[in-house]
């Protein structure tokens, strides 16, 4: 009878949850992977102001990853700028612009000059609407 009650409990200890595991699941945000065309601007790290057009890698509400030519350092602040289509549901096209710091910098293995950067997003931007073209 004892090997019986044993084993019971046994089945009830695994299944119940765990804190840790809990604790990861309410950090964990959407993140988007998308090529999305992307304008980035800011110091690099010689001092000097860029441009850089490029493709976002991934988008959370948290952070950007891109790759740049531009050489930049940890710290540096950066604005992206992307163009947001028109669609069945967004009658013009939009143009959102937010800020951020570089948390991450790799250089890239191959022989391109690009780094991946991670840009930690502020929680102020700016959404305009672009005007329509008339043909």
């Amino acid at each position: 009878m004892t090997n019986l009650n044993t084993k019971m409990n046994e089945k009830r200890v695994y299944q119940k949850p765990s804190y840790q595991s809990a604790l990861k699941e309410v950090k964990r945000e959407r993140s988007f992977e998308l090529t999305l065309p992307a304008l980035i601007t800011g110091m690099d790290a010689i001092g000097d102001e860029f441009q850089e057009y490029t493709e976002l890698i991934s988008l959370s509400s948290q952070e950007a990853i891109f790759r740049l030519d531009s050489k930049v350092i940890i710290g540096s602040k950066l604005t992206l700028s992307l163009d947001i289509p028109k669609t069945l549901f967004l009658e013009n096209q939009l143009k959102l612009e937010i800020s951020g710091s570089v948390r991450f910098v790799r250089a890239e293995q191959d022989d391109s000059k690009k780094q991946m950067i991670i840009l930690r997003l502020t929680n102020i931007y700016k959404i305009r609407s672009v005007p329509l073209r008339k043909i």
